[in-house]
């Protein structure tokens, strides 16, 4: 059985979209046999704990236990028009939905965009955690804990006023924007790390994400956020935001 639910956007800020809770069936080779695989997901011990805990998992379609992560991109946009990064967020905003494989869709259209635009980057920055199946609730917590720290900042509102530090930002003009993507996802072998160090680590990062959530028809997406700001069209993050709001990002 499966149980969806979806979240109104922050604001206009972004969109924000869960997927929870699903119990194998024994259909679908997404579960490890006899394992039920909730919403209820937070951290566990070091890498040789990891690994020894690995050692008594069983695998599935992505490999072992669970793993939450997040990746974000920041972009200099220069307008706003119907080839930039806001159209393609808006429309596959617009095409989404809260089904398992339309939250996978939704996942690998975000992705595909931000590469598309790779031209664009200014910085990213990932993270990720693994567990195994018996942690799933500690898995969730987790997942929760970085959604809901990225939602608090995206109820900020970047309207530039005349003591705008940087000065040139106008309202609807050039600005930078941040896109976060914030996945808990069956198995440990979806790449997170490595985003911000370079190109091609970013890119290859959002590319294992794009191609994973695809996996089984989207059974293997336990849970997924999208969030970008500014989205309002009078809205501009500038430099400054960025350092203040987004210390994580590494420049590219």
């Amino acid at each position: 059985l499966g149980i969806a639910d979806a979240f109104a956007p922050i604001r206009s800020q972004g969109l924000r979209i869960s997927h929870t809770g699903n119990i194998n069936d024994g259909t679908s080779s997404c579960f490890p046999s006899g394992v039920l695989a909730i919403s209820t997901r937070t951290g566990t011990g070091a890498t040789s704990l990891q690994l020894f805990d690995k050692m008594f998992e069983e695998e599935g379609a992505l490999g072992k236990g669970i793993t939450v992560g997040k990746v974000q991109v920041a972009l200099d946009c220069i307008n706003r028009g119907p080839d930039s990064i806001f159209a393609l967020l808006e429309k596959s905003a617009n095409n989404g939905g809260s089904e398992p494989w339309e939250l996978a869709q939704l996942t690998n259209s975000v992705c595909l965009a931000l590469m598309r635009k790779s031209d664009e980057w200014a910085g990213a920055c990932s993270d990720s955690k693994w567990f195994k199946w018996d942690d799933a609730g500690k898995a969730e917590s987790l997942y929760n804990e970085w959604s809901n720290r990225e939602a608090a900042k995206f109820e900020k509102e970047y309207v530039p006023s005349a003591s705008d530090a940087d000065g040139d930002a106008v309202p609807g003009g050039p600005t930078t924007v941040v896109v976060s993507i914030i996945l808990e996802i069956q198995g440990d072998t979806t790449k997170f790390e490595g985003a911000g160090f370079s190109i091609a680590g970013t890119k290859e990062v959002l590319s294992s994400i794009a191609s994973d959530v695809n996996v089984e028809g989207g059974d293997c997406v336990n849970a997924v956020e999208v969030f970008w700001t500014p989205s309002d069209k009078d809205e501009v993050l500038t430099k400054q935001d960025l350092i203040m709001d987004f210390p994580e990002l590494i420049d590219l």
